[in-house]
């Protein structure tokens, strides 16, 4: 407001109003009145309408909030002392923030006011300078009406905008300082550390320091003075930047330097396992267990297992699924006890159809043999499925494809996966409803290898073992007879006869 008060005297009294104010007359409104008087509103508008009212309306509303949530902040204080969650001396440390904080927005809410003041005061001035230099240049120097309203109107106009700077920085500021107040930091802080942060930002106001310096009617030295400040800042954050980057560098590599000297020796003994069971998949596989591309095989391994425990009354080791980049992309080997026991290729994104016998007709695609029961099979397009499930073909996915292999794979090599611990396992189990029986299982009466032995048998004949009690108690009766697995075995189907008869009699009731 000095600046305005002191340029219009200069314009009224003198028709001129110094270098800068004549520069940006000519330069930036190219001397034209009408372009200055739009882009001086456009400048107003900015100001008044967008940022000061809305600075304006945040300082009022923070400030009504701020004052009606006091009195439920103090008695919060209060309460946390009367609790003992905080001494007396973080009580009152707490009282005087909140006191700082009501006063701070009830001051903003002053402020807002000053500044919007200040562009109303702004736009009024400039009103009286056009007015009042359009009288005196007509009645007191004798100017032509056109003359007139053309030398004090670019005047005005130029003298508006340089006053518009400061109060569109003023108005900023007042915003900043009301939006940011509660990011719990000082903002004297926050601003220092990001005045200095980025080097780009400074070498950017550096150059545009510098091409203001060379305008015609703009001071040299001030705006190169300013360049220089604001250049090696921006210089010396760009070193400081390249310190930071090559300190960071060197503790990451002396961390894992120490990391690799620290990290324990695996032990010879892991080298040594062996998984049950393992899947190692092609790269091109992987989206079929990466949940976050819509995989689900580990939840079909999961519902695998429970499945084998429930159709044969064993539980299955855990599955390890891993990739190998050994492989081909669309290739996936199942392992058993280390052994490779099966290999086969999917193709992601595509589908399987297999003829069950009754389709009609053919499909185009990749012709295959499907894995598990060796029928003939194609790989077709998504957009085919509708069009072979018409025909009459089964239409699979590739990760049902998989998992049904996998599955059947585990109830062939069942007898491979029972291990003396898993019969360990399951007779413990058998602790709380079968007490009696558990009891005579020593390993004098009937060695675990004996149980495990005939059980094996069992699962190579796909016999189901569920009925464990039964299969026991058989053992324990014929054991006394006879040590030969053989016929012990066939003791335990005697035993087992109603569940062999289920497996392979048809509706009728025959077993053919």
């Amino acid at each position: 407001m000095g600046l305005n008060i002191a340029t219009t005297r200069l314009i009224l009294s003198e028709g001129g109003a110094g270098e800068i104010i004549k520069a940006f007359g000519n330069f930036v409104i190219g001397g034209n009145y009408v372009v200055g008087i739009i882009i001086f509103l456009i400048l107003i508008i900015i100001n008044f309408i967008v940022i000061i009212k809305g600075s304006t309306r945040i300082a009022e509303v923070t400030a009504r909030f701020t004052l009606d949530a006091l009195p439920g902040k103090q008695m919060s204080i209060d309460a946390d002392l009367n609790a003992g969650f905080i001494d007396e001396k973080e009580a009152r440390e707490r009282r005087s923030r909140l006191t700082r904080e009501s006063e701070f927005f009830g001051a903003m809410d002053g402020a807002s006011k000053f500044v919007k003041g200040d562009a109303i005061a702004a736009l009024v001035i400039t009103a009286i300078n056009i007015i009042g230099g359009f009288a005196i240049g007509v009645a007191q120097r004798g100017m032509d009406v056109t003359q007139a309203l053309s030398v004090y109107t670019i005047l005005t106009i130029g003298d508006a905008l340089v006053s518009q700077i400061p109060a569109l920085l003023i108005s900023v500021a007042s915003g900043m300082v009301i939006t940011r107040s509660a990011s719990g930091e000082k903002l004297e802080d926050e601003v220092g550390s990001q005045f200095t942060m980025q080097a780009k930002p400074m070498a950017l106001a550096s150059g545009t320091l510098i091409l203001m310096s060379v305008m015609p009617g703009f001071p040299m030295i001030p705006f190169l003075l300013l360049a220089g400040i604001t250049g090696g800042i921006a210089y010396f954050r760009t070193q400081n930047a390249k310190h930071e980057a090559d300190t960071v560098l060197r503790d990451e590599l002396a961390a894992a330097n120490t990391a690799s000297r620290k990290q324990p020796e695996i032990p010879v003994e892991d080298l040594l396992r062996i998984d049950p069971v393992e899947v190692e998949l092609g790269i091109g596989l992987i989206s079929l267990v990466d949940e976050a591309q819509g995989g689900d095989v580990f939840k079909r391994i999961t519902n695998i297992r429970r499945q084998i425990a429930t159709e044969l009354g064993m539980i299955l080791p855990p599955v390890r699924v891993r990739d190998n980049l050994e492989l081909e992309a669309d290739e996936y080997v199942v392992k058993v006890r280390g052994n490779e026991t099966a290999r086969n290729r999917l193709y992601p994104g595509m589908l399987l159809a297999m003829n069950p016998g009754m389709a009609d007709g053919e499909v185009s695609g990749v012709k295959v043999t499907e894995p598990v029961f060796g029928l003939p099979a194609t790989w077709i397009n998504t957009s085919e499925r509708e069009n072979a499930e018409i025909m009459g073909f089964t239409v699979v996915e590739a990760a049902t494809v998989l998992a049904t292999h996998l599955t059947e794979i585990l109830r062939r090599n069942a007898d491979k996966l029972l291990t003396r611990q898993d019969i360990k396992q399951l007779t413990e189990g058998l602790k709380k409803d079968y007490p009696a029986l558990v009891d005579e299982l020593t390993p004098e009466a009937l060695p675990v290898g004996i149980i495990q032995k005939v059980l094996q048998n069992l699962l190579r004949e796909s016999i189901p073992i569920r009925d464990l009690p039964l299969i026991l108690e058989a053992l324990l009766e014929y054991v006394k007879v006879t040590k030969n697995v053989d016929v012990l075995t066939e003791y335990v189907r005697h035993s087992l006869s109603e569940t062999i008869r289920k497996l392979f009699q048809d509706q009728n009731g025959v077993i053919h």
